[in-house]
């Protein structure tokens, strides 16, 4: 079993940065691919930015603006948000798909005022 946990959501000003959390714990193996996705109300969720020993991928209206990274000794991958818009207003959920399973956070609230 894996358990994930989000922290650094917030609310911030349009322009201003967050940086989020996830850490995994649990039976992670070393080949996985971790990521966020966000969901804003009445919308489906989308990912917003994957990594995996492979490389980082990122959506389109993130790209330039967020940036992801993982610590693999502490398991734990980061979403750095800098330029933020309203419409980046969502609840970010963490990712980490292994094997044939996929596993998400609780999800973090993040709101960005104009």
């Amino acid at each position: 079993q894996v358990q994930l946990v989000e922290s650094g959501g917030g609310l911030v000003q349009a322009g201003g940065s967050l940086r989020l959390s996830c850490a995994a714990s649990g039976n992670i193996f070393s080949i996985n691919v971790m990521g966020w996705y966000r969901q804003a109300p009445g919308k489906q969720r989308d990912m917003v930015a994957i990594i995996s020993s492979g490389g980082t991928k990122y959506a389109d209206s993130v790209k330039g603006r967020f940036t992801i990274s993982r610590d693999n000794a502490k398991n734990t991958v980061y979403l750095q948000m800098n330029s933020l818009k309203p419409e980046d207003t969502a609840v970010y959920y963490c990712n980490l798909v292994q094997r044939t399973n996929a596993y998400w956070g609780q999800g973090t609230q993040v709101t960005v005022s104009s």
